[in-house]
């Protein structure tokens, strides 16, 4: 298989639908694109009805494209990760994986224009984290939640406001920064860097003042995290985690007891924002961002050092921290919904605590004058005789 039939089959499959986000190609399935958030078999000439064994691992192999890293990183570890390029058409971040001997492929596309916060409608509290000038922001969610673009919009900021030298260490680069106002050096993992760990180590010899770092994936690299953080450097990273309280004991589970309370208290001086999202289906089509965001202040670091407790959790912290642009997942559902971006639906199923969204919905739908209960009428059981 040459490129130009890679590129071909790679086009086809983006012109089949609108807002296609991946290409998924599974041995027993046919050829399929992610479009709006749902799987779509793609008509393609001739036909992949349905793809064999051999036809996937022969497409991974010409993606690896004769290199032996990557090539050995799949082999023993089962997976691997790398950027292709189609022309001037489109960007992806590849994985290719094995399940049961086989391989499948899904690549995600990536856009290649910068969004700026405006663009996306992202909360004001990303225009203050692109002022902090050191310390750690942590941006979580699920993998295609949108972390990346939501990190990119912030960086973009910087990069038109602040004349600093920013180092991106990324698996793979997705967003490609042009030089503006600041000095952008993008890394990318299996290329110019072997490990997180070893390219942050690495980074703090380059004279950055702001980093970051793609996933922070193991304790040496929270660790070097935190060393940057602390020594005046503006770490952004991301982790898989769904809100701020798992955020902070997903980093305390990688240390030992012994470590709890050094770590503890390292985190409560370097954390400034975490901030976590989900993509929600949107009225009309495609998916809307809802986010919860937690800033720093003595009440947050006092439950990082301390632990959370009764009235004191991180999401009650949130809710009485409005005045600091802090929002839970919970109120921005409500004001989605508001909006009229989501369905009830959705936001009941979204919801952190169904009650407190509940509550919510009855006071937007009786502002307007719609029915908060199914109840149409109530009546005595004259039927019913007492004993």
């Amino acid at each position: 298989m040459k490129k130009q039939q890679i590129d071909h089959i790679l086009s086809k499959m983006l012109d089949s639908h609108k807002n296609v986000s991946d290409l998924n190609f599974t041995p027993g399935k046919s050829i399929q694109v992610e479009s709006s958030g749902e799987l779509t078999p793609v008509k393609m000439a001739p036909d992949f009805n349905m793809l064999t064994p051999f036809q996937t691992e022969i497409f991974a192999l010409n993606l690896l494209n004769n290199n032996r890293k990557l090539t050995e990183t799949l082999i023993r570890e089962g997976s691997c990760d790398l950027s292709y390029q189609l022309g001037n058409k489109a960007r992806f971040r590849v994985n290719i994986f094995s399940r049961s001997g086989k391989y499948s492929i899904v690549l995600r596309r990536l856009e290649t224009k910068i969004p700026t916060i405006e663009e996306l409608e992202l909360p004001k509290a990303f225009h203050n984290m692109a002022e902090v000038r050191n310390g750690i922001i942590f941006v979580t969610g699920a993998t295609g939640s949108g972390k990346t673009t939501s990190l990119a919009a912030m960086l973009d900021k910087i990069n038109q406001t602040k004349s600093v030298h920013v180092i991106t260490l990324e698996d793979p680069i997705e967003y490609q920064h042009s030089q503006k106002t600041s000095t952008f050096n993008q890394r990318e993992l299996g290329i110019d860097f072997d490990s997180f760990a070893n390219g942050l180590r690495a980074a703090l010899r380059q004279a950055p003042k702001v980093i970051l770092v793609g996933e922070m994936r193991d304790r040496e690299t929270v660790e070097i995290g935190l060393s940057a953080a602390e020594t005046g450097h503006l770490v952004l990273t991301t982790l898989h985690t769904v809100d701020a309280g798992q955020t902070i004991n997903r980093i305390l589970g990688m240390f030992s007891t012994e470590e709890e309370k050094q770590i503890r208290i390292r985190l409560a001086d370097s954390i400034r924002w975490v901030v976590s999202q989900r993509l929600l289906p949107k009225i009309g089509g495609g998916r809307v961002a809802a986010f919860e965001i937690m800033g720093s202040n003595l009440r947050v670091k006092d439950s990082v050092l301390n632990g959370e407790s009764e009235g004191k959790t991180f999401n009650d912290i949130i809710v009485a921290g409005k005045a600091q642009n802090m929002v839970s997942f919970d109120e921005y559902i409500i004001s989605l919904y508001e909006e009229g971006k989501i369905s009830e639906d959705t936001a009941s199923s979204y919801a952190s605590r169904q009650d407190i969204v509940g509550r919510g919905l009855d006071s937007i739908k009786s502002s307007r004058g719609q029915t908060t209960t199914g109840i149409d009428s109530l009546e005595i059981d004259h039927g019913y005789q007492g004993e």
